[in-house]
């Protein structure tokens, strides 16, 4: 495993951003570890977290795009750093685009923030984590209903490898085979559990053996295949 993708594992703990514990998701399923990207809240933090979006987004999609897309609302802060982050790594220059929930009609109007989109643009989009792709169900169709763009990927930055909407494979798979472009995550969680099985982090070990047979458990029931 690559060094940065240990230290950002280390990072999501040490921000609160991934816990360990008993956590029942939207999905009602009990879940023996939650994560909540909207603990990223000091400059700091959402600076390293736009370094790692870019660093991944290079390494898995390259740097030929225009643009980076975050869906509203938790998007559209992982859009501005993300291409932020490209700027201070690669020296590239990308905008950045999201979505509105409703369409504004005065001022700076209609449905997106930013970067308008044009015919021809390549677009990276950005999400925190994909559970059953609902919300690129929901952006997908307002991006191509914008201009002739070519979708380059998507970025997320836990896989939590669970079945989606279909019972078989994992969402961010699920996306990928319905829409025809490529997704990866920062992380993944089986990459989460090697590395901090039995290792200190921030001074505790936070997945110890019960947590582990908790997450086998987990996964035996709701894993994709």
């Amino acid at each position: 495993m690559q060094k940065y993708k240990q230290e950002f594992i280390e990072f999501m703990v040490e921000s609160d951003v991934l816990k360990f514990g008993d956590f029942t998701l939207k999905s009602g399923r009990k879940s023996p570890f939650f994560m909540n990207a909207g603990a990223y809240v000091t400059g700091d933090q959402l600076h390293r977290l736009g370094l790692y979006y870019a660093r991944a987004i290079n390494e898995n999609f390259g740097l030929d795009f225009d643009v980076v897309f975050g869906p509203a609302y938790k998007g559209i802060p992982l859009a501005v750093i993300t291409a932020m982050g490209i700027s201070e790594l690669y020296g590239k220059q990308v905008r950045y685009c999201s979505n509105r929930k409703e369409v504004k009609d005065h001022g700076d109007t209609g449905i997106l923030l930013g970067s308008k989109l044009a015919d021809g643009d390549r677009v990276v989009m950005v999400e925190d984590v994909t559970t059953s792709g609902k919300s690129i169900d929901e952006t997908y169709p307002i991006i191509t209903g914008q201009a002739a763009v070519e979708v380059k990927g998507l970025m997320v930055s836990l896989n939590r490898q669970e079945v989606g909407k279909g019972g078989q494979m994992c969402a961010l798979d699920e996306v990928s085979q319905t829409y025809g472009f490529p997704t990866a995550a920062i992380v993944t969680m089986s990459e989460v559990t090697e590395h901090l099985y039995n290792r200190e982090c921030q001074g505790r070990v936070v997945i110890d053996d019960a947590c582990k047979v908790a997450i086998d458990a987990y996964y035996e029931q709701y894993g994709a295949k």
